[in-house]
């Protein structure tokens, strides 16, 4: 299995429960970058309301994404892939401001399959009550934005395969 180099930060988004925790380890291995858990970034009080069943406001999630953007800032040039849920284009927006040239991948797939999945993982602090919070926050990827949509059917290895492929169809110039 042969490695795809880019010197792009690659943020893996999505809605809980797509497997950006554990899509975005293999596809920075595949990549031969280093991989950032995004949940790493928060504060130790969006975990709590988190936790509480509270979904996080604008304001709670503006340090967070500093801080990823920061992390992507520090990669520029030499490459990374780092979680985070990204739901809305002024997020997006934001990461891009700290560190241009990110290159999205948004895993997508039904709500009932990531119902399904968040039900059965152990020891997240993200309730699947919040599931819906996060449907309805979600602002797709546009056709401005550099990235791919990647489906989550199948297993792992399957998705970090179609990640790898749409990632090496998209432009030079954006990956």
């Amino acid at each position: 299995m042969h490695q795809l180099r880019t010197p792009h930060v690659v943020v893996v988004m999505g809605v809980a429960g797509t497997g950006k925790t554990t899509i975005g380890p293999l596809l920075a291995a595949r990549l031969g970058v280093p991989y950032a858990e995004g949940d790493d970034f928060h504060p130790a009080a969006n975990i709590a309301k988190m936790s509480a069943g509270t979904p996080l406001t604008d304001d709670d999630r503006w340090p967070w994404l500093d801080a990823i953007g920061a992390w992507a800032h520090e990669r520029a040039g030499l490459g990374g892939v780092v979680s985070s849920s990204a739901l809305k284009r002024a997020y997006r927006d934001r990461l891009r401001a700290a560190a241009p040239g990110l290159v999205f991948v948004h895993l997508t797939g039904s709500r009932e399959l990531i119902e399904d999945r968040m039900s059965q993982r152990q020891g997240h602090f993200m309730p699947t009550a919040l599931l819906d919070s996060q449907f309805a926050t979600l602002q797709p990827l546009q056709p401005d934005e550099a990235g791919v949509a990647v489906d989550v059917a199948g297993s792992p290895e399957e998705i970090t395969e179609r990640a790898v492929q749409a990632l090496k169809a998209l432009p030079e110039a954006t990956r």
